[in-house]
């Protein structure tokens, strides 16, 4: 079997690469691993069946393969609060809540309608590291494939035959989701009646996802006059030219309402990109920078550190240094950010493309909580969004994706190796080139960062002509 985790779960074509059999297989294995006598699986009341709360964004393959991993669970003998269609951080925060062994969310996250994934969740809502989702492929891979002439889905993970606590209940619950933003909410302090964000307008666009429900509620407790885009999901519509992967809709929005800021969320609502009274977008980088210095004046940045990805914008890096905030880095991927921030004790840590972990609130990267937040810094500091965004510059920094190569083949290229030594010697100290395989598409990924926007545009194109020749 090869490696089925990615950087942020199973992610595949519904139907083809993630089927309903491999959900239930792998819903039970994970089981097995998690909430059963495994040596990661949490210690609990042996007279009492394990639980798992599971969750879905609302992709049309959502629902047969949410069926699917309910199944699996429940025929494991875990008993399954079923949370419907909720963010991603609301799956890992009632995880928790709730004392749950283990949290599954049936979400891809940023990707297109045909896409889905399956993310799983540890007793305390925190994300799986590699040991762990290396025992649940183990696991998986055990029974081996389905006998000959048996139909797919088989029972081959420890489904057949009745578990010995019994089969587990499944019970919906989609009334945790207020937990879930009371939770949010009490992470402001209290500011009267009006709210901590009264005055603001904010347009707020969901990507026709799971933050549907949860943002334009959330914002309008919290205080503020909210104009709602993308929340109308249809199954087929979610990522469609809308949300934190396409933002022109909501800038004119933003322009067209007058309003003081925009934000935008991803398919899950574990991002968060911003746009300011004008239009202009506020990355990832600038909203962690904005907190980093909110929570350093405030005495609550843990060691004076911020963690942040190899991603992250140089820019970025000049404003934390000139306002003497140290900068761990990790390799890409929000996983990565929570296990550094966890082994040093950190308390806040980000992505450019708007995942932001604030481990005082939060086991994961929470759009909602970091909307939240940065909205209430705009109205504590009595700022424009594009005033408290101008804390760092962003240098021009170009990426592209090249499809379709072999990544080990591209890895070893001396050839390849010799073009990014020459584009990083004529950059010098004032520009960067990163090459890495991406973690959750058949691709690599070409980042230049340099003062200038035409010299990063020209050495990002020359390296990715030649990925694709030795590719």
């Amino acid at each position: 079997m090869g490696q089925l985790f990615g950087t942020d779960g199973v992610r595949g074509l519904a139907g083809q690469d993630l089927t309903a059999g491999l959900a239930m297989d792998l819903s039970a294995a994970a089981a097995g691993v998690l909430a059963g006598t495994g040596e990661f699986a949490a210690a609990r009341d042996a007279h009492r069946r394990p639980a798992a709360v599971v969750g879905r964004d609302p992709r049309a393959s959502g629902e047969f393969l949410e069926a699917a991993v309910v199944a699996g669970l429940a025929a494991s003998g875990v008993d399954v609060i079923r949370l419907g269609v909720i963010p991603t951080p609301a799956v890992a925060y009632l995880t928790a809540a709730l004392g749950a062994d283990l949290g599954v969310m049936l979400s891809a996250s940023h990707n297109p309608a045909p896409d889905n994934g399956i993310k799983f969740f540890a007793r305390g809502g925190v994300k799986l590291p590699d040991q762990v989702e290396d025992a649940i492929e183990a696991r998986l891979a055990e029974s081996g494939p389905p006998s000959a002439g048996q139909p797919q889905p088989h029972a081959r993970s420890g489904l057949a035959g009745v578990p010995e606590a019994g089969f587990g209940r499944v019970t919906d619950a989609p009334e945790h989701g207020e937990r879930y933003l009371d939770h949010l909410l009490a992470t402001l302090p209290s500011s009267g009646s009006a709210g901590p964000l009264a005055g603001l307008r904010v347009v707020v666009d969901c990507a026709h996802g799971a933050a549907s429900e949860y943002a334009p509620v959330l914002l309008s407790r919290a205080g503020a006059d909210v104009i709602t885009l993308g929340a109308e999901p249809d199954g087929l519509n979610i990522n469609a030219g809308c949300g934190s992967t396409s933002l022109g809709t909501l800038s004119a929005a933003v322009v067209e309402h007058r309003a003081d800021a925009g934000i935008a969320h991803d398919g899950d609502a574990d991002r968060c990109l911003a746009v300011d009274a004008t239009g202009q977008v506020i990355d990832g980088d600038q909203i962690l920078a904005v907190l980093a210095l909110a929570l350093k004046e405030s005495g609550r940045l843990a060691a004076n550190t911020v963690v942040a990805t190899v991603m992250s914008n140089l820019g970025f890096r000049h404003a934390m240094h000139a306002a003497g905030i140290d900068v761990v880095e990790t390799p890409v991927g929000d996983r990565y950010l929570i296990a550094a921030m966890l082994d040093g004790k950190f308390v806040l840590g980000g992505e450019q493309s708007g995942h932001i972990i604030m481990l005082d609130h939060a086991t994961t990267g929470d759009g909602l909580l970091t909307g939240l937040q940065f909205l209430a810094e705009v109205v504590r500091q009595d700022r424009t969004v594009a005033d408290l965004a101008g804390v760092m510059t962003r240098y021009p920094q170009v990426l592209i994706s090249v499809p379709g190569v072999d990544k080990a083949q591209v890895a070893s290229s001396a050839e390849l190796a010799d073009a990014v030594a020459a584009a990083e010697a004529e950059l010098g100290e004032a520009g960067r080139v990163l090459v890495r395989p991406s973690g959750t598409e058949p691709a690599v990924r070409v980042m230049v960062e340099a003062e200038h926007s035409d010299q990063a545009e020209r050495l990002a194109g020359q390296l990715a002509d030649t990925i694709k020749d030795v590719g």
